[in-house]
């Protein structure tokens, strides 16, 4: 049995119809009398490319690591004692007296244990405490909130990493503007990437934060 061309257009059409599920978008514009099935599937698959394309530019900004958490046996080996003590058992370092409280250098701060960003030095801001300050995280998502309760009469927010669980320091509301926030972070909580490095590393999708 033989098929016309102009049968097997549409039979076409009707395949790729429903391979982009754009149901409303055919009945929109067959309605509006704008095209043809014969011009349908290519104008369907160009709207298909720029729906992704518009998904893509409005997704949040990642880097190119997969981020995992290492075992527990893993971080006691990679990590110092008192990164150690910090992220896994939420001691608190010395002030004045550790690696970034006094770092001016442009770059991002990444979870110690899983890798993933969490401050960058745009944010990062002088609050006399002796601990690295900031007035945001670089996704809010990242990290999570707790209310800490380990002094008495005195409840205080900490910050842990969302996929580390790492305890990273607590938040409070006398930072400056915009937000008024002081994330006040242990330095052996965070890992120090210069800008020149984000390439490198595998973060070059947040060098656009520095210029």
């Amino acid at each position: 049995m033989k098929i016309s061309v102009r049968k097997s257009t549409i039979i076409g059409f009707i395949i790729t119809f429903f391979l982009f599920s754009q149901a409303g978008f055919a009945a929109e514009m067959m309605d509006k009398g704008e095209m043809t099935p014969d011009d349908m599937a290519p104008a369907m698959a160009e709207k298909s490319a720029k729906d992704s394309m518009s998904q893509k530019m409005e997704e949040p900004v990642t880097g190119k690591h997969e981020f995992t958490v290492p075992s527990d046996e893993e971080l006691r080996r990679r990590l110092t004692p008192l990164q150690y003590r910090v992220t896994r058992e939420g001691a608190t370092e010395e002030a004045f007296n550790n690696a970034y409280w006094d770092n001016h250098e442009p770059g991002l701060y990444v979870d110690i244990v899983s890798g993933v960003p969490l401050f960058s030095s745009t944010d990062k801001y002088d609050s006399g405490t002796g601990w690295p300050s900031f007035t945001r995280p670089v996704d809010p998502d990242a990290i999570t909130i707790h209310k800490d309760r380990s002094f008495i009469f005195l409840v205080r927010d900490e910050v842990r990493g969302k996929l580390s669980d790492a305890h990273l320091g607590h938040v409070f509301d006398d930072g400056p503007q915009p937000t008024g926030l002081r994330y006040c972070i242990n330095s052996a909580a965070l890992r120090f990437i210069p800008t020149a490095h984000l390439e490198k590393e595998g973060y070059g999708n947040y060098v656009s934060l520095f210029k």
